[in-house]
């Protein structure tokens, strides 16, 4: 542990020491291979997903748009943490420094944010083009959708301003042993010298409002989508819609129901075996599976893809 005295005879702490998984080494090297498999499908599954909208000119429409800016999202958001994981599985430090910890839980949670309003721009998307098709032309058009997907990028990491400038300057002077595979919010408050109650708190009302906000716009969008759909007659078309708001919403509830146990209710997840599985489940899992989610029941998708392969 590295650390510099002060003046008041406490002790500055410099780096931090990312416990992980507390296994022995043989489990360690089978967790970097399994982790390490996870995260190269997790890579391809979503690169495929960009490369297919990307050169099949019939997915250049606003929800195959935002749906290849979210697989690049899941992309950051998967390298925001995983290849440091996989380094410390086979490092005997499994050291990072004061201020790559604090770097580290800015972007991670920045990008956590930055899906919650991805998840709600691509339900306003499905709502506009379900429930006012003759108008979906006019309002999603290529500069409005540009315009939406850089709104979520600036939001995402503005949103995390405030949280990560408190987790700043929140003192830490005794143990440095951090018991996460990552500098995550509850993690991090556990190692503090005194009780931080007001920070825990601030931190859980950013959470609780981007979350229950945007939760609460796409259910409503979605309860519109399904009265509206309901009415379309028998037919491919329902079909079609019943099926691209079914991949939506599964993504919507894997995502959010970690990300409140996580976030807005953090003494729900206060044991650190529940605090890593959670945060493996939205970080790890999620954008794993989400390229699954959309392209199996997306005739159009799986199209493009066998098209990738060819080319590929």
């Amino acid at each position: 542990m590295h650390v510099l005295p002060n003046n008041n005879d406490t002790a500055v702490i410099h780096e931090f020491i990312l416990l992980g998984f507390l296994c022995s080494q043989e489990v360690e090297i089978l967790l970097f291979v399994l982790f390490s498999i996870i995260y190269i499908l997790t890579l391809l599954g979503n690169s495929a997903i960009i490369c297919a909208v990307w050169w099949d000119q019939q997915l250049h429409t606003p929800m195959y748009t935002l749906l290849s800016n979210f697989s690049f999202l899941e992309i950051c958001y998967i390298n925001s943490n995983v290849p440091n994981m996989l380094f410390n599985f086979l490092s005997k430090t499994k050291t990072i420094s004061y201020n790559g910890c604090i770097l580290q839980f800015y972007i991670f949670l920045s990008l956590c944010a930055t899906e919650l309003f991805f998840l709600a721009l691509m339900a306003f998307d499905r709502y506009v083009a379900i429930c006012h098709p003759l108008h979906y032309p006019t309002i999603m058009t290529r500069k409005i959708c540009g315009t939406f997907v850089s709104a979520c990028w600036v939001g995402g990491f503005l949103w995390l301003v405030t949280p990560a400038t408190l987790i700043s300057q929140v003192p830490f002077c005794g143990s440095n042993v951090i018991d996460h595979y990552l500098c995550d919010l509850g993690a991090m408050l556990a190692i503090s010298c005194v009780p931080v109650p007001k920070i825990m708190l601030t931190c859980s009302i950013f959470s609780a409002v981007i979350t229950f906000i945007t939760l609460f716009y796409i259910l409503v969008s979605y309860i519109l989508v399904l009265r509206a759909v309901v009415q379309v007659p028998k037919g491919s078309s329902r079909k079609k819609a019943f099926s691209t708001c079914a991949s939506h919403l599964i993504v919507v509830f894997l995502f959010y129901g970690s990300i409140m146990v996580m976030y807005v209710s953090p003494g729900a997840a206060s044991q650190p075996g529940m605090q890593k599985f959670l945060t493996m489940f939205y970080s790890i899992a999620t954008p794993l599976l989400n390229p699954l989610i959309y392209s199996l029941r997306n005739k159009e998708m799986k199209t493009a893809l066998r098209k990738v392969m060819c080319k590929v």
